[in-house]
């Protein structure tokens, strides 16, 4: 399926020298961002308290928060909790204070807002289980990348596993830049949507990767650069169908999705938006750069009924 069909190539790796440039000097300040301010983590990663509170309505979750933070609490997570009554809330480590003073000061406090307010449990999350889960969460980010570099191998060259994953990296890197110099929460929800993110933009790049392997078996006469060009001109299309729509359900998220769903649909976004530069830009033309060759990825001939003017024969995705 196709909205439109461009018929001229555009030549996006004439200026792929300059994309980069500006890629490289995103890259480096989100580094920067990242050990100068560092990534607020959430209570998950740095131990706090965790309260689930029964109302006998559906809870408002707006004035819990404002109860809450009326008290000079701050960077409290509020939610639902298996149904509309039932409030899930947790909360950083107070100084000058315990966990079970915080716990009886909120509800006094959601008491004097609501009657019906019960306290189901309370516990407190340490910093060690914190400790635990960002340790895990860096084993899951290593995993997918050795699954994906392992895949890009198997499916196509060394060459693409290798610009495939520093364009994942760069837009991973970038991602929890933003978080790190607008100092937004670092939540677990957050985490999900950064590997995710992974998984989304090596998607572009193999279907870009693709096109180009398909082009270097139909058209004979054309050098790398053109290849590359028509591969992605070829996708465009695609891509904005693709995008678009996966853009459209975020957008959902991050406009009704509330407090919860905030930070999660924002990773999301920018992950979208620099997944297809980096793809474009970034994957393709270090896949130039290292060199990649006919010989790297034809096996076999042109078949004689093909029409090597057809941008989708032989295309797989």
């Amino acid at each position: 399926m196709e909205f439109f069909k461009i018929h001229r190539d555009i030549p996006f790796m004439r200026n792929a020298m300059v994309f980069n440039v500006i890629s490289l000097v995103t890259f480096l300040a989100a580094v920067f961002f990242l050990f100068s301010k560092g990534l607020h983590l959430s209570v998950e990663f740095t131990g706090g308290t965790l309260m689930e509170v029964s109302y006998s309505q559906p809870a408002d979750l707006n004035a819990v928060r404002k109860s809450i933070a009326n008290l000079g609490i701050k960077d409290v997570q509020v939610q639902n909790f298996g149904n509309a009554k039932d409030v899930l809330i947790r909360m950083p480590v107070q100084k000058g204070g315990n966990s079970g003073q915080q716990s009886e000061r909120v509800m006094e406090a959601l008491k004097a807002d609501n009657a019906s307010a019960t306290m189901r449990r309370t516990e407190f999350v340490g910093p060690q289980v914190g400790d635990e889960l960002a340790a895990d969460g860096l084993k899951a980010l290593a995993f997918v990348v050795a699954g994906i570099m392992l895949y890009l191998a198997v499916r196509f060259e060394w060459k693409f596993a290798v610009a495939a994953i520093i364009a994942n990296l760069h837009d991973v890197i970038i991602i929890l830049g933003f978080f790190a110099f607008f100092q937004w929460e670092f939540s677990l929800p957050v985490l999900a949507a950064v590997l995710a993110v992974l998984g989304y933009s090596v998607n572009e790049s193999v279907v870009i990767f693709d096109r180009i392997r398909e082009n270097f078996r139909r058209y004979r006469k054309m050098n790398t650069q053109e290849i590359i060009d028509n591969a992605i001109t070829s996708t465009i299309s695609r891509t904005i169908i693709t995008h678009g729509s996966t853009q459209l359900m975020v957008l959902s998220m991050l406009l009704f999705g509330g407090e919860t769903l905030h930070y999660f649909a924002v990773a999301l976004t920018i992950g979208i938006l620099f997944g297809i530069y980096s793809s474009v830009f970034v994957a393709a033309a270090i896949a130039m750069w290292l060199g990649i060759r006919r010989e790297d990825l034809v096996k076999g001939v042109v078949k004689k009924d093909e029409d090597p003017n057809d941008p989708n024969a032989g295309a797989a995705v």
